[in-house]
Protein backbone atom coordinates (compact mmCIF):
# COMPACT_ATOMS: atom_id res chain seq x y z
CA UNK A 1 0.00 0.00 0.00
CA UNK A 2 1.29 3.37 -1.07
CA UNK A 3 2.41 6.07 1.76
CA UNK A 4 0.21 8.34 0.34
CA UNK A 5 -2.99 6.31 1.14
CA UNK A 6 -1.33 4.69 4.74
CA UNK A 7 -1.55 8.49 6.08
CA UNK A 8 -4.71 9.40 4.59
CA UNK A 9 -6.55 5.74 6.32
CA UNK A 10 -4.70 7.28 9.53
CA UNK A 11 -6.15 10.78 9.14
CA UNK A 12 -9.34 9.42 8.57
CA UNK A 13 -9.28 7.24 11.84
CA UNK A 14 -7.62 10.32 13.91
CA UNK A 15 -10.73 12.37 13.08
CA UNK A 16 -13.49 9.71 13.21
CA UNK A 17 -11.74 9.32 16.98
CA UNK A 18 -11.42 13.71 17.76
CA UNK A 19 -15.31 13.93 15.79
CA UNK A 20 -16.86 10.81 17.70
CA UNK A 21 -18.22 8.72 14.42
CA UNK A 22 -17.60 6.18 12.97
CA UNK A 23 -16.64 5.42 9.06
CA UNK A 24 -17.28 2.59 6.55
CA UNK A 25 -14.79 -0.75 7.15
CA UNK A 26 -11.28 -0.18 5.45
CA UNK A 27 -11.39 -3.60 4.31
CA UNK A 28 -14.34 -3.01 1.73
CA UNK A 29 -13.54 0.14 0.28
CA UNK A 30 -9.56 -0.97 0.02
CA UNK A 31 -9.80 -5.03 0.48
CA UNK A 32 -6.15 -5.72 -0.63
CA UNK A 33 -5.31 -3.89 2.74
CA UNK A 34 -2.66 -6.17 4.34
CA UNK A 35 -2.35 -6.61 8.05
CA UNK A 36 0.93 -4.66 8.16
CA UNK A 37 -0.39 -1.71 6.27
CA UNK A 38 -2.76 -1.43 8.74
CA UNK A 39 -0.26 -1.33 11.18
CA UNK A 40 1.64 1.20 9.62
CA UNK A 41 -2.27 3.20 9.60
CA UNK A 42 -2.46 3.04 12.98
CA UNK A 43 1.16 3.93 13.53
CA UNK A 44 0.37 7.09 11.50
CA UNK A 45 -2.62 7.75 13.69
CA UNK A 46 -0.70 7.43 16.69
CA UNK A 47 1.56 10.15 15.42
CA UNK A 48 -1.24 12.51 15.06
CA UNK A 49 -1.95 11.55 18.76
CA UNK A 50 1.75 12.11 20.27
CA UNK A 51 1.54 15.59 17.69
CA UNK A 52 -1.50 16.45 20.05
CA UNK A 53 0.43 16.33 23.20
CA UNK A 54 -0.49 12.60 24.13
CA UNK A 55 2.30 10.62 25.70
CA UNK A 56 2.50 6.34 24.81
CA UNK A 57 2.83 4.69 28.01
CA UNK A 58 2.28 0.71 27.04
CA UNK A 59 0.84 -1.35 24.29
CA UNK A 60 -2.57 -3.61 24.47
CA UNK A 61 -3.49 -6.99 23.16
CA UNK A 62 -7.19 -7.30 22.14
CA UNK A 63 -9.03 -10.43 20.57
CA UNK A 64 -7.14 -12.70 22.45
CA UNK A 65 -10.22 -15.33 23.54
CA UNK A 66 -12.27 -17.36 21.80
CA UNK A 67 -15.65 -15.60 23.32
CA UNK A 68 -14.28 -11.93 22.07
CA UNK A 69 -13.06 -13.60 18.62
CA UNK A 70 -16.56 -15.51 18.12
CA UNK A 71 -18.47 -11.92 19.02
CA UNK A 72 -16.43 -10.12 16.37
CA UNK A 73 -15.46 -12.50 13.68
CA UNK A 74 -11.88 -11.88 14.14
CA UNK A 75 -9.89 -14.83 14.71
CA UNK A 76 -7.18 -13.75 15.62
CA UNK A 77 -5.10 -11.29 17.92
CA UNK A 78 -4.89 -7.07 17.68
CA UNK A 79 -2.64 -5.00 18.96
CA UNK A 80 -2.55 -1.26 19.57
CA UNK A 81 -0.74 1.40 21.88
CA UNK A 82 -1.78 2.94 25.69
CA UNK A 83 -1.22 7.03 25.71
CA UNK A 84 -1.88 8.76 29.42
CA UNK A 85 -5.11 10.27 27.64
CA UNK A 86 -6.59 7.31 27.80
CA UNK A 87 -6.09 6.26 31.34
CA UNK A 88 -8.89 6.74 34.19
CA UNK A 89 -8.34 6.04 38.06
CA UNK A 90 -10.42 3.72 39.61
CA UNK A 91 -13.44 4.06 40.28
CA UNK A 92 -13.55 6.68 37.60
CA UNK A 93 -17.04 8.39 36.46
CA UNK A 94 -16.45 8.53 32.96
CA UNK A 95 -18.68 10.73 30.59
CA UNK A 96 -19.42 9.21 27.23
CA UNK A 97 -20.23 11.91 25.41
CA UNK A 98 -17.28 14.46 26.98
CA UNK A 99 -14.59 11.64 26.39
CA UNK A 100 -16.05 10.89 22.63
CA UNK A 101 -16.51 7.47 22.69
CA UNK A 102 -19.32 6.39 20.29
CA UNK A 103 -20.20 2.20 20.58
CA UNK A 104 -17.89 1.53 23.69
CA UNK A 105 -17.81 -1.76 25.15
CA UNK A 106 -16.49 -3.20 29.07
CA UNK A 107 -13.59 -6.02 29.20
CA UNK A 108 -12.00 -7.28 32.25
CA UNK A 109 -8.33 -8.04 31.95
CA UNK A 110 -5.18 -8.37 33.44
CA UNK A 111 -2.58 -5.65 33.33
CA UNK A 112 0.95 -5.69 33.50
CA UNK A 113 3.45 -3.42 34.30
CA UNK A 114 7.17 -4.57 33.11
CA UNK A 115 10.16 -3.84 35.59
CA UNK A 116 12.18 -4.58 32.47
CA UNK A 117 12.52 -4.36 28.82
CA UNK A 118 11.41 -7.24 26.52
CA UNK A 119 12.34 -7.61 22.89
CA UNK A 120 11.70 -10.18 20.64
CA UNK A 121 12.05 -12.68 18.83
CA UNK A 122 12.00 -15.55 21.42
CA UNK A 123 10.04 -13.95 24.11
CA UNK A 124 9.12 -16.63 26.52
CA UNK A 125 6.13 -17.04 28.99
CA UNK A 126 8.33 -17.26 31.95
CA UNK A 127 10.69 -13.82 30.16
CA UNK A 128 7.22 -12.13 30.77
CA UNK A 129 6.90 -12.71 34.25
CA UNK A 130 10.46 -12.34 34.86
CA UNK A 131 10.09 -8.99 33.61
CA UNK A 132 7.04 -7.88 34.59
CA UNK A 133 7.30 -5.87 38.34
CA UNK A 134 3.39 -6.31 39.11
CA UNK A 135 -0.16 -7.52 37.72
CA UNK A 136 -3.49 -6.13 38.23
CA UNK A 137 -7.30 -6.26 37.33
CA UNK A 138 -8.29 -3.73 34.56
CA UNK A 139 -11.13 -2.69 32.96
CA UNK A 140 -10.35 -1.99 29.34
CA UNK A 141 -13.43 0.03 26.91
CA UNK A 142 -12.77 -0.62 23.71
CA UNK A 143 -14.76 1.49 20.80
CA UNK A 144 -14.29 0.82 17.59
CA UNK A 145 -14.18 4.04 15.12
CA UNK A 146 -15.59 1.59 12.29
CA UNK A 147 -19.43 1.83 11.62
CA UNK A 148 -21.13 -0.97 13.91
CA UNK A 149 -18.60 -2.62 14.92
CA UNK A 150 -17.90 -4.49 11.07
CA UNK A 151 -14.36 -5.21 11.66
CA UNK A 152 -12.23 -7.68 9.95
CA UNK A 153 -8.53 -8.09 11.80
CA UNK A 154 -6.82 -5.27 9.33
CA UNK A 155 -9.70 -2.73 10.50
CA UNK A 156 -9.12 -3.08 14.10
CA UNK A 157 -5.65 -2.98 13.92
CA UNK A 158 -5.61 0.14 11.78
CA UNK A 159 -7.90 1.76 13.89
CA UNK A 160 -5.30 1.12 16.82
CA UNK A 161 -6.92 -2.54 18.04
CA UNK A 162 -9.94 -0.05 18.69
CA UNK A 163 -8.78 1.47 21.87
CA UNK A 164 -10.81 3.75 23.69
CA UNK A 165 -10.54 4.33 27.85
CA UNK A 166 -8.90 1.99 30.69
CA UNK A 167 -8.92 1.43 34.50
CA UNK A 168 -6.29 -0.21 36.50
CA UNK A 169 -7.10 -1.72 39.94
CA UNK A 170 -5.51 -0.21 42.35
CA UNK A 171 -4.05 -3.59 44.13
CA UNK A 172 -0.60 -4.01 42.82
CA UNK A 173 0.48 -8.26 42.64
CA UNK A 174 4.03 -9.71 42.21
CA UNK A 175 2.83 -12.48 39.77
CA UNK A 176 5.19 -14.61 41.08
CA UNK A 177 2.53 -15.30 43.96
CA UNK A 178 -0.14 -17.41 41.95
CA UNK A 179 -1.05 -19.01 38.49
CA UNK A 180 -2.63 -16.52 36.71
CA UNK A 181 -4.46 -19.12 34.70
CA UNK A 182 -6.29 -20.22 37.07
CA UNK A 183 -7.39 -17.03 38.17
CA UNK A 184 -11.12 -16.18 37.63
CA UNK A 185 -12.32 -12.58 37.09
CA UNK A 186 -16.15 -12.19 37.91
CA UNK A 187 -17.78 -8.27 36.29
CA UNK A 188 -20.98 -7.38 37.14
CA UNK A 189 -22.82 -3.81 35.43
CA UNK A 190 -25.64 -2.27 38.06
CA UNK A 191 -25.01 -5.20 40.43
CA UNK A 192 -25.75 -7.87 38.34
CA UNK A 193 -23.14 -10.92 37.17
CA UNK A 194 -22.40 -10.13 33.31
CA UNK A 195 -19.31 -12.20 32.65
CA UNK A 196 -16.09 -14.18 34.35
CA UNK A 197 -13.62 -16.15 32.71
CA UNK A 198 -10.20 -17.53 33.65
CA UNK A 199 -6.74 -16.33 33.20
CA UNK A 200 -6.24 -19.54 30.73
CA UNK A 201 -8.85 -17.74 27.98
CA UNK A 202 -6.30 -15.26 27.06
CA UNK A 203 -4.39 -17.87 25.06
CA UNK A 204 -3.56 -20.40 27.64
CA UNK A 205 -2.31 -17.65 30.28
CA UNK A 206 -1.92 -13.67 30.44
CA UNK A 207 1.82 -13.81 30.10
CA UNK A 208 1.99 -15.84 26.82
CA UNK A 209 -0.34 -12.99 25.11
CA UNK A 210 2.11 -10.33 26.29
CA UNK A 211 5.04 -12.63 25.06
CA UNK A 212 3.07 -13.18 21.55
CA UNK A 213 2.42 -9.52 21.16
CA UNK A 214 6.57 -8.96 22.28
CA UNK A 215 7.59 -11.09 19.16
CA UNK A 216 5.12 -9.70 17.07
CA UNK A 217 6.07 -6.00 17.65
CA UNK A 218 9.89 -7.31 17.33
CA UNK A 219 9.13 -7.54 13.06
CA UNK A 220 8.56 -3.59 13.39
CA UNK A 221 11.46 -2.89 15.69
CA UNK A 222 9.39 -2.05 18.51
CA UNK A 223 10.59 -3.27 22.04
CA UNK A 224 8.80 -3.45 25.07
CA UNK A 225 10.10 -0.73 27.34
CA UNK A 226 10.54 -1.04 31.60
CA UNK A 227 7.87 1.37 32.91
CA UNK A 228 5.15 0.13 29.74
CA UNK A 229 1.96 -1.20 30.85
CA UNK A 230 0.55 -3.94 28.69
CA UNK A 231 -3.01 -5.32 28.80
CA UNK A 232 -3.29 -8.60 27.85
CA UNK A 233 -6.47 -9.07 26.57
CA UNK A 234 -10.39 -9.81 27.75
CA UNK A 235 -10.89 -13.01 29.81
CA UNK A 236 -14.48 -12.85 28.67
CA UNK A 237 -16.92 -11.52 25.91
CA UNK A 238 -17.47 -8.09 25.91
CA UNK A 239 -20.56 -5.78 27.44
CA UNK A 240 -22.10 -2.99 25.63
CA UNK A 241 -22.14 0.14 27.81
CA UNK A 242 -24.85 2.64 28.25
CA UNK A 243 -25.42 6.17 30.26
CA UNK A 244 -25.92 5.43 34.04
CA UNK A 245 -23.90 1.83 33.83
CA UNK A 246 -21.96 0.65 37.15
CA UNK A 247 -19.05 -1.95 36.31
CA UNK A 248 -17.68 -4.03 38.82
CA UNK A 249 -15.16 -6.61 38.55
CA UNK A 250 -12.83 -8.66 41.13
CA UNK A 251 -9.82 -11.41 39.99
CA UNK A 252 -8.95 -13.75 42.53
CA UNK A 253 -5.46 -13.28 44.44
CA UNK A 254 -5.38 -9.38 42.44
CA UNK A 255 -8.26 -7.69 43.67
CA UNK A 256 -10.64 -5.79 41.77
CA UNK A 257 -11.94 -2.30 39.65
CA UNK A 258 -14.58 -0.22 39.32
CA UNK A 259 -15.95 2.75 36.76
CA UNK A 260 -18.74 4.26 35.95
CA UNK A 261 -20.50 6.27 33.28
CA UNK A 262 -22.98 8.66 32.66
Amino acid sequence: MEQTLIRQLGDELYAALREARTLDPLTDRHPRIGIEDAYHVSLHMLSRLQADGERMIGKKIGVTSKPVQEMLNVHQPDFGFLTDAMQRPDGATIDIAATGLIQPRAEGEIAFMLKADLKGPGVSLDDVLAATAWVAPCFEIVDSRIDDWRIRIQDTVADNASCGVFVVGETRTDPSELDLATVRMRMSRNGEPVGEGLGSAVQGHPAQAVAWLANTLCRFGIPFRAGELILSGSLAPLIAVRTGDRFEMQIEGLGGCSMRFR
